[in-house]
């Protein structure tokens, strides 16, 4: 098989060498992400969008092109992601650069009114703001004390103070400690870290399991929480 064919480029190329091609694409963009960091679409920074948009175009040329080969895509796609991790420490250490990244939340709504120049300032119109208001069960406008356009595309919406639910705070009520159940089966496998996290052991959850005729093996999912309240679910 004719390496160069595969890395930089032939006329034609095999079955092989296109698999090739795919599967070092694949894992070298999966390097990249890994470095670059993990965000959904509607979190991605101005930075963000633009490096994920360069890096498609890039890889996506020699996964289709047979003339078009690998190593200056991979040479241009390092560089980018280095100059990306530049960028971001960057944005970390100068304020000036930081604020133009990622610029300060502005208002929408303010008090109950529309601000026309947000809505101008963050390219959007009114349906499109009264639609990201229903999305969060709201349906008047002036329901709302303030409304933010924040810098990933999304608005946040707080209501006014008379409209927002009240809380354990609010009447002074006494609330337990926070705390997540861990997982200690989970299709029919026993979490053994889990397990010790909880403080119970194999005994403890064997004696469980045969106090309430339940085999492991039928367990979907089964969780214990700091009030050592045992749940579980079947298959």
């Amino acid at each position: 098989m004719n390496s160069d064919g595969f890395f930089y480029g032939h006329e034609s190329l095999t079955t092989v060498q296109w698999v090739l091609r795919a599967i070092t694409s694949y894992f070298f963009l999966l390097f990249a992400t890994k470095l670059i960091g993990r965000r959904s679409i509607s979190q991605l920074r101005l930075l963000d969008f633009s490096i994920a948009l360069i890096l498609g175009n890039i890889l996506a040329h020699p996964l289709s092109e047979e003339k078009s080969g690998m190593k200056g895509s991979l040479i241009t796609t390092a560089v980018l992601v280095a100059l990306y991790s530049g960028g971001v420490h960057l944005s970390l250490k100068w304020d000036l650069f930081r604020k133009w990244i990622e610029p300060s939340p502005f208002p929408l709504i303010k008090n109950g009114e529309i601000m026309y120049n947000g809505l101008v300032k963050a390219r959007i119109t009114v349906d499109h703001l009264l639609s990201e208001a229903r999305k969060e069960k709201i349906q008047e406008v002036d329901k709302i004390a303030l409304a933010l356009w924040e810098t990933d595309g999304t608005i946040s919406f707080f209501l006014t103070p008379h409209l927002q639910p009240i809380t354990a705070e609010d009447i002074q009520l006494i609330t337990k400690p926070f705390s997540i159940p861990w997982i200690i089966i989970k299709e029919g496998k026993i979490d053994v870290d889990e397990l010790k996290k909880s403080g119970k052991d194999n005994t403890w959850l064997n004696k469980k399991l045969v106090n309430m005729n339940v085999d492991v093996h039928s367990i979907l999912l089964a969780t214990i929480d700091a009030n050592d309240e045992f749940k579980f679910y079947l298959y």
